[in-house]
């Protein structure tokens, strides 16, 4: 539809009246040359123009341009350049001439619009003396200079499948083939810059900045572009404002308010010089500094006197530009223009020498041309080849386009094209889809050694200089190359810098910092800040147990379960390891109890054996007694196994050696009892008891009583044995290391054993407890067994409630406490008739009966 409505406008305006009258080109194109092939030209030669206040009556009213742009200039006259450069090979369309129409738009999407139509309109001719098939007047459009202007002639030709080659046109809306599908260029895409400076900004740590742009399609689409990849890199943008240079000073004035008020400390600036000049007057006068400007590609590298002269502001700055080059012969190409030989050579000539050529009418009153002025000795922006960046791009252009129809002309006849006849084309009849078909599989290398191709998206691999502004001697600007990038390389190796040091704002050697909040420190992370953008947050230290080892976490990592975090949070750590060591007060003392019982266990042995023939030890069965103590040495012994750090062996050792010496030692305390209850029925008249428990029935009953814990121990430690096992229930930041008793049955099998035993021993003592002997044992150990008892009971609730070391410390004290219990109501007493009161260590003594005091 497009396509058929631009047709139907161009044969309502030729049958009208002349295009040109119409369309408001009276004159011709600036520059032209006739040839085989046509190659138009579109360029901002002059960047201002008139804009008169008019009521439309019967025409249009006409720009007038003002101004002329050397820097576009230069650029135009390159393309002139290449065209005879081409035209000068012979390997290279041989026996074509190429010819070129320029127009200059004067930075006017009107004046860009109509010289578009021009080009392809074949001015002064009625529609119905052209054919439908007949070719466009050019073959291809170099231009333009800027997106705006570009967006117009791309949308012009579009449907016409014109090719477009544009030198400058960066918006990345233009690469939507859907909408302009005959668009390429020789100059990246916005979509790759503004990456690029993303990760620029993001390379410095740079988290919050500010970012203005101009209020057209360049600006906007670029700027949208870089906060949609500055999102991606963690970036945060305080502000993004458009402006234009014919903005209210009102407006200007707003924008220099927000920028003071900012706590940002780096502008991204997607403008053009001109507006950038506007913006920078205003912050001159209101002495605004301290900023580091990032710039795009469209002012970075222009040494213009719109923003030199506001070098103060910028020093410092840093941003992408276009690579550099050379192009052999151009700058003698452009020093031998003659001004008479058209009459944009002779403004050019007025305007670089500042005179009147004496064929003008010196209307200015300026001084005349004396006629001896020469290009090749002025330095000026126009004459300046030392670093090609926008005129390389427009060489580049046309030498795409010359090489595409180079492959059309000279193409293999057994290639077909769209309506199934021969590609090839000749002259005088070629389509111009087979140009862009061509631009777009079209790969060749320039004279100055560059790659040059199209994606799928008519761009080219997006390569830049990273520039940076420094005060050389002179106090003058110098663009120092401090980095590069490109795109075609992997994602960490885009951007890379060289040993050239940088110069930051206000010529500091100091990186600036620009956040919105400071780093957060190791040991804490980010927590954003209600209503605030992600890049302003507060830092909160991890919890115990959790890390975060870079900065600007925004999560803590728990630690493994057996590790902690250090105090600084910032390191996991292995966890205290807890138990019962030899080493700690606790395990000092509960060891030298042990011993202590040990010594104690022995002197009473020693006592015992060498009285081992007095009434007293003999009444009181001296194999039992001995063996009794034997086991509580053995008791006292099994204590310190549960001291110290708990091992396979250990583990099992402690409980089974526990278990077992105190069966033997209840085993020997039961024996004693019967034996003193059998002792008693045997003074009856006529009673044979003694004879069934008698020396033999006592070992084998202790045997037996010994004999039932083993077999339950070795059953435990055959099904499920203790282990050590790190506890870390009890305390978060500790491992306790314990002997978990693995079987739950089996220990309390082995206790509750204990238990029965100890139970039936008090139950038979305290039936003999009133024995008219005159020593009655009995008494002692039913007052023994009660203290046992009465230890084991109150073990169980404080052995299931004692956290880490104090459980074991609990079992160790309920060991020692029952086995001193048993040494001091059995032996003690005994001890004390031997060693203090002999006279009462008699046999009448102890056949005696209680006295009735």
């Amino acid at each position: 539809m497009r396509f058929l409505h631009t047709w139907f406008l161009f044969t309502q305006v030729r049958a009208a009246d002349p295009p040109c009258s119409l369309l408001g080109l009276h004159n011709p194109p600036d520059l032209s040359k006739d040839g085989d092939v046509l190659i138009g030209g579109i360029f901002s030669i002059h960047v201002k123009w008139d804009q008169v206040t008019h009521v439309f009556t019967s025409k249009p009213w006409q720009p007038k341009c003002r101004s002329l742009s050397l820097r576009e200039f230069q650029n135009a006259q390159t393309m002139l350049f290449a065209i005879e450069e081409i035209n000068n090979r012979t390997d290279l369309l041989p026996g074509v001439e190429l010819g070129y129409k320029i127009y200059d738009s004067c930075e006017s999407i009107e004046i860009t619009t109509r010289a578009s139509l021009s080009l392809v309109n074949e001015n002064g001719k009625n529609a119905s003396e052209i054919p439908c098939s007949k070719p466009d007047t050019v073959q291809a459009i170099i231009g333009q200079t800027s997106s705006s202007p570009t967006l117009a002639i791309a949308a012009t030709v579009g449907p016409l499948k014109i090719p477009v080659v544009s030198h400058l046109a960066t918006c990345a809306c233009l690469s939507d083939k859907k909408k302009y599908p005959s668009f390429f260029r020789t100059v990246p895409s916005d979509y790759y810059q503004s990456r690029a400076l993303a990760k620029l900004v993001s390379h410095f740590g740079w988290t919050w900045v500010g970012a203005v742009c101009s209020n057209n399609d360049y600006g906007n689409n670029g700027l949208n572009e870089f906060i949609i990849a500055a999102k991606e890199e963690g970036i945060c943008v305080e502000y993004s404002m458009p402006f234009f240079r014919t903005d209210p000073r009102e407006k200007i004035l707003k924008l220099v308010e927000i920028i003071k008020a900012s706590t940002s400390k780096v502008i991204v600036a997607f403008v053009s010089y001109s507006d950038l000049g506007v913006l920078l007057k205003e912050m001159a006068l209101q002495n605004v500094t301290g900023f580091q400007w990032i710039g795009s590609e469209s002012w970075i590298s222009s040494i213009n006197p719109t923003i030199v002269q506001f070098q103060h502001l910028l020093t410092g700055s840093m941003g992408f530009a276009i690579p550099k080059a050379q192009i052999k012969g151009l700058r003698e190409f452009l020093t031998k223009l003659n001004p008479t030989s058209d009459a944009i050579y002779k403004e050019l000539w007025e305007t670089i020498f500042e005179c009147k050529l004496p064929t003008q009418e010196n209307t200015e009153m300026k001084e005349t041309c004396k006629g001896n002025e020469s290009l090749s000795q002025v330095q000026n922006t126009f004459t300046d080849v030392s670093e090609l960046r926008i005129a390389n791009n427009v060489y580049k252009a046309v030498y795409a386009v010359a090489y595409a129809l180079h492959n059309i002309y000279s193409c293999s006849k057994n290639e077909r094209g769209q309506d199934g006849s021969f590609a090839c084309a000749n002259i005088t009849d070629n389509k111009p889809w087979q140009l862009v078909n061509e631009l777009k599989k079209l790969h060749f290398t320039t004279t100055t050694g560059e790659e040059v191709y199209f994606d799928k998206n008519g761009d080219p691999v997006a390569r830049y200089e990273l520039l940076n502004w420094q005060e050389d001697k002179d106090d003058k600007i110098a663009f120092v190359q401090v980095g590069f990038y490109d795109s075609s390389l992997q994602t960490h190796l885009q951007l890379s810098f060289n040993n050239i040091s940088i110069s930051w704002a206000h010529n500091s050697k100091e990186l600036p910092v620009s956040v919105c909040s400071p780093s957060c420190p190791l040991g804490t992370r980010k927590a954003v800040q209600k209503g605030r953008p992600i890049c302003c947050f507060d830092c909160i230290p991890c919890a115990e147990g959790e890390i975060s080892n870079i900065t600007d976490s925004i999560t803590c990592i728990k630690c493994p379960p057996e590790l902690w975090s250090n105090e600084k949070r910032d390191n996991c750590v292995l966890k205290l390891v807890e138990f019962l060591s030899f080493e700690e007060i606790m395990g000092m003392i509960l060891g030298s109890f042990s011993l202590l019982g040990v010594l104690f266990t022995i002197c009473i042995a020693v006592i015992f054996f060498k009285h081992k023939d007095t009434p007293i030890v003999r009444a009181n069965n001296s194999e039992l007694s001995f063996l009794l103590l034997f086991s509580l040495t053995l008791c006292f012994l099994c204590s310190l196994t549960f001291i110290g750090q708990p091992s396979e062996w250990s583990c099992m050792l402690r409980h089974t050696a526990f278990g077992t010496t105190f069966v033997l030692c209840i085993s020997c305390v039961l024996g004693k009892t019967v034996v003193v209850l059998m002792a008693f029925r045997a003074t009856i008249p006529g009673s044979n008891v003694m004879k069934w428990f008698g020396p033999l029935q006592q070992r084998l009953s202790v045997l037996a009583f010994t004999l039932v814990q083993v077999i339950i121990c070795v059953l435990w430690l055959t099904i499920s044995p203790p282990f050590p096992y790190k506890n870390m229930r009890y305390y978060k930041e500790r491992v306790i290391l314990e002997c978990h008793v693995g079987s739950v049955i089996g220990f309390w099998a082995v206790l509750g054993y204990i238990g029965l035993l100890a139970l039936l021993c008090f139950i038979l003592a305290f039936l003999a407890r009133k024995l008219p002997d005159n020593f009655n044992e009995a008494k002692f150990i039913t007052f023994s067994i009660l203290i046992f008892c009465a230890v084991w009971i109150t073990f169980i609730p404080a052995y299931v409630s004692s956290p880490g070391k104090f459980t074991v410390a609990v079992e160790i004290f309920a060991i020692l406490t029952s086995s001193f219990g048993l040494l001091f109501c059995i032996f003690v007493p005994k001890c004390y008739i031997i060693m203090l009161k002999p006279d009462k260590n008699t046999k009448k003594q102890m056949m005696g009966k209680v006295s009735a005091k």
